[in-house]
């Protein structure tokens, strides 16, 4: 009887296949006109039929969309409530509607972690390694298909049990750096993750920086900023780790992030201060002070085209054109929009991330 029902699913699957995507419409024409629908919609698009939902959740989906400009960046953010658990909250920046935080219900609860990592590759977010209140340091890795809206089996975990670490995305590949971990040596170590081919391997470099606060990807490189103000560089082309200069060192006060190739720092010192590293002259520029009336340190940054979202507690969130901002302030103040929270919980932003599909 089970035999049987295999072979009825199967063939019911093959006769889906063979259904036109649109009746009457070649397939080709039918998945340039599904890709131009806005990014809003596609949940809907789901469930209009198996294949549909296939086409939509499939990587050859999000590569056209992307090949001809089409794609659309959402941003999402794992997040600790008041107990320690952990979750992600996701925004639509493009929403033709109340643009608003939304608490993503499909994606596992995860009690009591710490220092985790976070990354994004293509449509999947992962969520690396971090520690309990009462656990040592993991290597588990989660994986979210935001496109499919569902979490994937992942295999296989970090070479390295590690938490408080650096987690950055550079040619195709999640970076792990340093941290802490039952291991002494986690501190100088990191982790090479590539979850095409299924592989972790560990390296180990003693001019890694303890502590650390920060990191950001500029230009093929990973910046690492540690404590005491210490810094290095990782040069992805020749796998070396480079001391990053002083001048530009002295002025990464703050969660740090590129658009367009420029880097952006918003020092969180004094108030609140967004400044830009001028590479020609090897300085840094005060942008403009932020209002904190509208938000909540600490802060994280994540940028869209020429914005950046600054992204405060309980996902209170800020956006800066970066474009305008200058034309736009006034004595000092940069004008700006802001996207309020829509909950009374209390919540920590861990780290923001944006997926393009």
């Amino acid at each position: 009887m089970a035999c049987i029902v295999e072979e009825t699913e199967r063939a019911d699957q093959s006769n889906e296949t063979q259904i036109a995507l649109i009746s009457g419409v070649p397939d080709d024409i039918s998945e340039s006109c599904l890709a131009r629908v806005p990014r809003e919609y596609h949940m809907a698009m789901k469930c209009v039929s198996r294949r549909w939902r296939d086409f939509v959740c499939s990587d050859e989906f999000c590569d056209y969309r992307i090949k001809f400009n089409l794609a659309e960046s959402w941003i999402y953010a794992l997040c600790r409530d008041l107990s320690g658990g952990v979750f992600l909250h996701m925004l639509n920046p493009f929403s033709s509607r109340r643009r608003s935080w939304k608490r993503i219900h499909e994606y596992q609860y995860i009690p009591k972690r710490e220092g985790m990592g976070f990354a994004a590759l293509g449509k999947r977010l992962f969520m690396l390694g971090g520690c309990g209140w009462l656990e040592d340091a993991t290597d588990e890795v989660y994986c979210f298909d935001v496109a499919m809206n569902t979490c994937c089996d992942v295999v296989p975990p970090l070479s390295t049990k590690r938490c408080y670490f650096a987690c950055e995305t550079v040619d195709g590949k999640i970076m792990a750096i340093g941290g802490l971990g039952l291991n002494p040596n986690a501190k100088r170590t990191w982790d090479v993750y590539d979850p095409l081919t299924r592989t972790c391997k560990s390296c180990y470099d003693a001019n890694i920086v303890p502590e650390i606060e920060d990191s950001f990807v500029m230009d093929g490189k990973i910046y690492v900023r540690g404590g005491g103000s210490s810094t290095v560089v990782y040069n992805a082309s020749s796998g070396v780790w480079e001391t990053m200069e002083d001048v530009m060192a002295s002025g990464w006060k703050g969660p740090a992030v590129v658009v367009a190739d420029e880097l952006y720092v918003l020092d969180q010192t004094f108030g609140t201060k967004l400044t830009m590293w001028c590479k020609h002259k090897r300085m840094w520029i005060s942008i403009g002070k932020l209002s904190q009336l509208v938000m909540k340190q600490p802060c994280r940054l994540v940028s869209i085209g020429n914005s950046i979202f600054v992204i405060g507690k309980d996902c209170s969130t800020v956006v800066i054109d970066v474009e305008n901002v200058r034309k736009t302030s006034m004595n000092g103040v940069m004008v700006c929009s802001s996207i309020p929270k829509t909950w009374d919980d209390d919540i920590d932003v861990i780290s923001c991330k944006s997926v393009a599909i």
